[in-house]
């Protein structure tokens, strides 16, 4: 089992999703002084999104992990204006949030040729620099990749996410029955008889303290802010990581990746979320679905057996609950619809606020056009002075 799970780890561990780089804006070129002539400007630093790009690809073809754009062109007697230096443009996946070494957020590339200047280029010598060119911008930058999906799985090891993935979209994760086989994102697309598509991604399974980094922490996590729905994966069985952890409930695994979810980034419990009860084909699994529920329809009443700072400031409020068997396949049609219906609900709300914004901003634009128009008593003193 030792020697799976490291072979596990090596094809999969070298998954990367952050990474630091070294960028430098180009050095202007040399004024002409007796005629006035101007040296070009340096070239930038453009950080550039593209599809088919990965941070491991980057990595793999730039391993000093530099970035200086070109030097401007000096001022001549046949050109007094000298030309730009050339960009440099660095080219990384989408999803990518680009940072500084403070952390501020220089920017995020959500879609593709989406770019962001990292670094700009030095002036040309000219008269106010006194003809002598300034050098680049420096900077060092981090590539922060956060996966983008319309839905994405969350649950503790081996709740069965990686073999749900599997059954509804054509993806091939990874799956055994030990914990921690899911090391990297592990996206797949739900695609429906109209043809209509719905991109899933399978995230590293969350442990207690995955807020503080435990585990995949805040690698797991970070992935989750882009998704526009959550899809809660529990088994019905429970939860024990190894037999020096203590055994977790369904119901105490759902408070528990509540809580989670929470002490990272209270927003994240904002998004939509839908529940999926695995694993219903084991014995006892009805018997124990129908305690579950009566247990989530009034969690105020079972609150009093956690410990304190187990219990969430807000329960989850989940759009539907559906029993199902990733092995079986009991129940993945009625979550693939109700996956859909969920979607376009969000879709359909969020048009309507849009649409209700630009209604506002349309009538406030009217009424500031009507406010500045000059009144009649206005125009017709201006009349009486011209007589």
């Amino acid at each position: 089992m030792v020697r799976c799970g490291w072979a596990l780890l090596r094809k999969y561990g070298s998954f990367i999703d952050n990474v630091r780089l070294f960028t430098k804006g180009g050095c202007g070129g040399m004024g002409y002084p007796r005629l006035g002539g101007e040296g070009g400007k340096g070239g930038d630093v453009w950080v550039v999104a593209h599809k088919k790009m990965t941070l491991k690809q980057l990595k793999a073809k730039y391993p000093q992990k530099r970035f200086v754009a070109g030097v401007g062109a000096n001022s001549r007697v046949s050109a007094l204006k000298g030309s730009k230096g050339k960009d440099c443009e660095i080219p990384v996946p989408v999803g990518i949030s680009v940072t500084d070494e403070n952390g501020r957020i220089i920017g995020e590339l959500i879609k593709e040729k989406d770019r962001i200047l990292v670094a700009e280029g030095g002036l040309g010598g000219k008269l106010i620099t006194n003809f002598l060119p300034l050098k680049g911008q420096k900077r060092v930058i981090h590539l922060d990749l956060k996966v983008i999906a319309d839905v994405g799985l969350v649950g503790f090891p081996n709740a069965g996410k990686s073999s749900l993935l599997s059954r509804v979209s054509h993806a091939k994760p990874m799956i055994a029955d030990y914990a921690f086989t899911t090391l990297k994102p592990e996206l797949g697309k739900i695609m429906y008889n109209d043809f209509k598509q719905i991109s899933v991604a399978d995230l590293p399974g969350l442990i207690e303290g995955a807020h503080m980094n435990k585990g995949m922490g805040h690698k797991f996590l970070k992935h989750l802010e882009r998704t526009r729905q959550l899809l809660f994966v529990v088994d019905i069985s429970g939860f024990q990581l190894s037999s020096q952890t203590q055994y977790r409930s369904a119901f105490e695994t759902i408070m528990l990746l509540t809580k989670e979810l929470e002490l990272y980034k209270e927003e994240l419990q904002t998004k939509p979320a839908l529940l999926a009860i695995n694993k219903m084909d084991l014995p006892d699994a009805k018997v124990k679905f129908c305690e579950l529920m009566e247990q989530l329809q009034n969690p105020e009443d079972f609150l009093h057996l956690f410990e304190k700072s187990m219990i969430p400031e807000k329960t989850m409020e989940f759009q539907h609950i559906i029993p199902i068997s990733a092995v079986t396949g009991e129940g993945i049609e009625e979550l693939k619809n109700c996956v859909r219906k969920s979607l376009d609900e969000h879709n359909s709300q969020e048009n309507n606020a849009y649409h209700k914004k630009q209604l506002l901003d349309l009538q406030t634009s009217k009424f500031m056009s009507y406010s500045r128009l000059p009144s009649k008593h206005a125009i017709t003193a201006s009349r009486k002075d011209v007589i």
